[in-house]
């Protein structure tokens, strides 16, 4: 790690310093507090946005999360991502044997001893995975979920002198979802080119003359050339709708149902029963036998057997957020579980062991089961209405 890696630009009446560095790399960390010092600059920015920057210097604070609450507040999905990103970053450091983040810890910690402000230049978190999320087609989110869950990285592979220095070519973000960016273009627009262009913006209105940031080494060229230009942070800090087809369709399904089910009494009470038994039946046994694949606890299956009926009747509910209330409930994760969070999400053998990942996958099992359950049953009732 050298000089090489820092990029000295002139912007208007701001001198700005950018350090390449690598998110597990014990010569980055060095490197920041060698030029902060040197430097003494008015600002230090930083590739972190407020959650990152918690989680960077209060590790400890997974040990308090309350799963019930995060289910509640719908953050399931941000918080897997997260702990996604964490357990990436967290998995290269102890190879290398250096700390998680050491470049951003030495960053805010030599912005305070030089009285340099600290500014948290990058982008939120959820608000990029959002417009990842939305931006991609219905069938690029099922096969991005499959890839999530069953594509893993040989843990036992040593990192070389060539990987550090791919690792400085790299964001962090970016390396850990590598695999996916040839498959899904847009998650590599939305992970590197906009956040270069909100680090950019944030680094031009960070406060003083000398400006010192410091960045994953993927992000140096982008900056460099986004400096210069204009950017629209409102354009990219804001989380697309979602597509009025899918809005449609999430209503136009329930509603076809009810509309099946009331004409069936309508026609004959009798009738109207077997319609709605077949309904009860396909999606509470479906959503409940694929909870029971989880291990969830009893409760938890029973949960999903009497809440799949009705949610899969309203849109806006969701059959795993019952179940995953409960099973959290029944079986609260253990400080022993937040803590290994970062180590089980890499197997599959780690989302049955550990109580905080078994609750997601409940969750996610009950959605399945009942999103299968209603396919079913809803062609089973229309075909016995004619």
């Amino acid at each position: 790690m050298s000089e090489a890696n820092v990029t000295r630009i002139e912007y208007l009446d701001k001198e700005i310093l950018l350090i390449a560095t690598a998110h597990v790399s014990k010569e980055s960390a060095e490197l920041v507090k060698k030029v902060i010092e040197e430097e003494r600059p008015d600002s230090v920015c930083i590739e972190l946005d407020e959650d990152r920057y918690q989680s960077l210097t209060k590790p400890k604070a997974w040990e308090d999360t309350d799963l019930i609450k995060v289910i509640k507040a719908k953050k399931v999905g941000f918080m897997i991502a997260n702990l996604f990103l964490g357990s990436y970053q967290k998995k290269m450091a102890l190879k290398l044997g250096n700390p998680v983040g050491g470049e951003m810890i030495q960053g805010i910690e030599s912005a305070k001893e030089t009285g340099a402000e600290l500014v948290l230049a990058d982008r939120n978190l959820q608000t990029t995975f959002l417009r990842i999320w939305r931006k991609l087609k219905f069938w690029d989110k099922i096969k991005l979920v499959g890839s999530l869950l069953f594509d893993s990285e040989e843990d036992g592979a040593d990192i070389t002198s060539e990987d550090l220095q791919k690792l400085l070519e790299e964001d962090m973000i970016e390396a850990a979802m590598a695999g996916l960016k040839k498959e899904f273009p847009k998650i590599g627009e939305i992970l590197i080119s906009e956040r270069d262009q909100y680090l950019a913006a944030k680094i031009k209105e960070a406060p003083g003359k000398k400006v010192v940031a410091v960045l994953g080494g993927g992000h140096v060229p982008g900056i460099k050339q986004e400096i210069f230009k204009e950017q629209d942070l409102e354009a990219i800090s804001v989380v697309p709708p979602a597509s009025a087809m899918s809005k449609v369709v999430g209503w136009i399904i329930p509603l076809l149902i009810t509309g099946i089910l009331v004409y069936s009494f309508v026609l004959n009470f009798q009738t109207g029963l077997q319609q709605l038994s077949a309904w009860v039946l396909w999606t509470g046994f479906l959503a409940a036998g694929f909870t029971a694949l989880s291990f969830a606890h009893p409760l938890s299956i029973l949960t999903s057997f009497v809440a799949a009926p009705l949610t899969t009747l309203h849109p806006l509910l969701a059959c795993g957020w019952f179940t995953g209330l409960a099973e959290a409930a029944l079986k609260k994760p253990t400080v022993k579980d937040v803590q290994n969070v970062q180590t089980d999400i890499f197997s599959i053998k780690g989302f049955y062991k550990n109580r905080l990942l078994k609750t997601v996958l409940v969750m996610f099992m009950a959605n399945l089961g009942a999103s299968i359950g209603t396919f079913i049953a809803g062609t089973s009732l229309i075909r016995n209405l004619f």
